[in-house]
C-alpha cells in the first residue's frame, strides 16, 4: 500500500535478537498504522543464521521482508540499500532503528507520530530532557555525548543528537539526498543524514528516548567508527 511506513533493521549476528525484536516492532506498528506497515531486514550475510531466521519470519508473516547483502559491508550502506528498496516500493514513511532492543520498539509509535504531524525527520534523542542512557559506563557516555557535541560544533547544529540511529524519514527527505554522494559507511552515516536533512531545508524534531545497552549479542561498536566521525565531520561541513 502506497505511503505505509517501513522500519528498516539492519543485521550482523543478531540471531538471538531478531525474531523477538520483529515481533516486538510489528505489534506497536499495528496499532500506530492500521493502514498496513512493513518490516525489512536486511542482512550482511550473517554466519550465525540471522537471514535464515528472518526468512523464517517472512515466510509466517505478510509484513515482513528480508535483503540479503552478500557480505558485512557497513551500516551506512546497508540502511541506504533499505531505503533505496523501501523507496521504490512506494513508502511513505521510513524508520530506522537498532536490532538489538537498545531502543525500545514502543517508542515507534511516537517518531512515527511525530513525523506524522509536524517534522520531516523525527529523531530519537538521549541528550534532550526527558532522554537518557542507562546501562553505559562514564568513559561510554563520554564518548557518545563527546561525538554528538563534536559534530553539532563543528556542522553548525541545533540537534543535540547527531550519532542515534532511531530515525524516522518523511521519504521527501529520503528522496532529496543523492544517496551514491553519501560519504560514511559507519556510524558517521547518522551524523551525515541528519546534518544532510537540516542542509535541505526540512525540520528535524527530537524525540526524547532511553537507550538500554544491549542485553544479547555483541556490539558493533569499535575504535575505527569513531576515527572515521572524527576526520569525515569537518569534511561534510568544509570538503
Amino acid at each position: 500500500m502506497s505511503g505505509e511506513p517501513w522500519l528498516i533493521l539492519p543485521t550482523y549476528n543478531e540471531a538471538e535478537n531478531i525474531e523477538a525484536i520483529m515481533n516486538a516492532s510489528a505489534t506497536v506498528l499495528a496499532a500506530a498504522a492500521p493502514e498496513g506497515f512493513r518490516i525489512l531486514v536486511v542482512d550482511d550475510g550473517s554466519p550465525d543464521g540471522t537471514g535464515r531466521l528472518a526468512d523464517a519470519m517472512a515466510e509466517r508473516h505478510e509484513w515482513a521482508r528480508v535483503l540479503h547483502r552478500t557480505e558485512k559491508g557497513g551500516i551506512g550502506p546497508a540502511y541506504l540499500a533499505g531505503f533505496d528498496h523501501a523507496l521504490r516500493e512506494g513508502a511513505g514513511y521510513v524508520m530506522e532503528m537498532d536490532s538489538d532492543f537498545s531502543h525500545d520498539p514502543a517508542d515507534l509509535a511516537r517518531l512515527l507520530d511525530a513525523a506524522r504531524t509536524d517534522a520531516d525527520l523525527a529523531l530519537g534523542s538521549r541528550y534532550v530532557p526527558g532522554g537518557g542512557v542507562t546501562d553505559w559506563g562514564l568513559l561510554r557516555r563520554f564518548i557518545s555525548e563527546g561525538g554528538s557535541t563534536y559534530a553539532r560544533i563543528i556542522l553548525g547544529l541545533k540537534v543535540r543528537d547527531l550519532t542515534g540511529g532511531f530515525k524516522c524519514f518523511r521519504r521527501e527527505v529520503l528522496e532529496a539526498i543523492d544517496f551514491k554522494t553519501v560519504r560514511s559507511r559507519g556510524y558517521a552515516f547518522q551524523v551525515e543524514l541528519t546534518y544532510r536533512t537540516v542542509q535541505n531545508g526540512f525540520r528535524v524534531v527530537e524525540v526524547p528516548i532511553t537507550f538500554r545497552d544491549r542485553e544479547h549479542g555483541q556490539s558493533k561498536m569499535h575504535w575505527r567508527i569513531a576515527a572515521e566521525a572524527m576526520w569525515l565531520v569537518p569534511m561534510l561541513r568544509f570538503g
